[in-house]
């Protein structure tokens, strides 16, 4: 027998996680409830309900992105097609832009296992060194530090640090974060700053969830900015104007 314990349904009822949809969910849980209530199979507390909804606000847009702007070029080509504009948006959630909060989160946890949760800075600082050998050694890119736009500081870490501070979460976790950042920026000698992406993995591994959650929340926070993007879209089009800019590039295309 095929079944699982997220959701129930019969000819009266829906049950989610063992409690009636209409009578005990809607109207009295939130939607960072319901995340946790499906995913954790419980409710947060109030101080992971202040992060993740934080994570979610913090992901759900960034301007003309990869993300958006796939998601504008899919509607441009398939306006009845909402859903699958902002899936071409989401398909894009990977190891280079959106995804790698799990990455990063990973990488976090595995190299905090050697980390006693009051470990000094010259403890945190040789273990971002270890991390930092061990990913070369690899050719496995490090996460969470560095932006092609925030090249001075991403303006989204300083809010995050401190809700981190105040909800308890600023742990071994984000100072081995800093310590990756700051040790990457003296040995490349250029400015490697903490960015959102590490922020992100250091919050979602000093909350001990899982790396995947990191990834699923950047998805589930970045649909509604994806659909605010096909909403803007709908009344002032510019997917089509960026095609016509990348067939311009080529001299062999003969635009109207």
């Amino acid at each position: 027998m095929v079944k699982t314990d997220i959701g129930v349904t019969s000819i009266d009822r829906i049950t989610v996680r063992g409690l009636d949809l209409s009578e005990q969910i809607i109207g009295k849980f939130d939607f960072v409830d319901m995340i946790f209530h499906t995913t954790l199979a419980r409710l947060p507390t109030a101080r992971e309900k202040v992060m993740v909804n934080a994570l979610l606000v913090t992901t759900a847009d960034h301007g003309i992105t990869p993300s958006s702007l796939a998601a504008r070029l899919t509607y441009a080509g398939a306006p009845e097609a909402l859903q699958g504009a902002v899936a071409a948006g989401l398909l894009g959630a990977g190891s280079v832009f959106l995804g790698t909060m799990q990455n990063a989160a990973e990488m976090l946890l595995a190299a905090a296992q050697a980390l006693a949760p009051d470990a000094d800075d010259g403890q945190v600082r040789e273990a971002a060194r270890a991390v930092i050998r061990q990913y070369r050694q690899e050719r496995r890119a490090i996460y969470g530090v560095g932006h092609p736009i925030h090249v001075h500081g991403d303006p989204r870490v300083p809010t995050l640090r401190a809700l981190s501070c105040a909800n308890g979460y600023h742990g071994v976790h984000w100072r081995l974060m800093e310590a990756i950042s700051e040790v990457l920026t003296t040995e490349m000698g250029k400015p490697l700053p903490l960015n959102a992406v590490g922020a992100i993995a250091a919050i979602v591994a000093a909350m001990g969830l899982d790396p995947l959650v990191a990834r699923g929340l950047a998805l589930v926070g970045r649909s509604a900015g994806l659909l605010a993007h096909v909403m803007e879209e709908k009344t002032a089009p510019m997917a089509t104007a960026a095609w016509k800019v990348v067939l311009a590039q080529d001299p062999r295309n003969e635009l109207p």
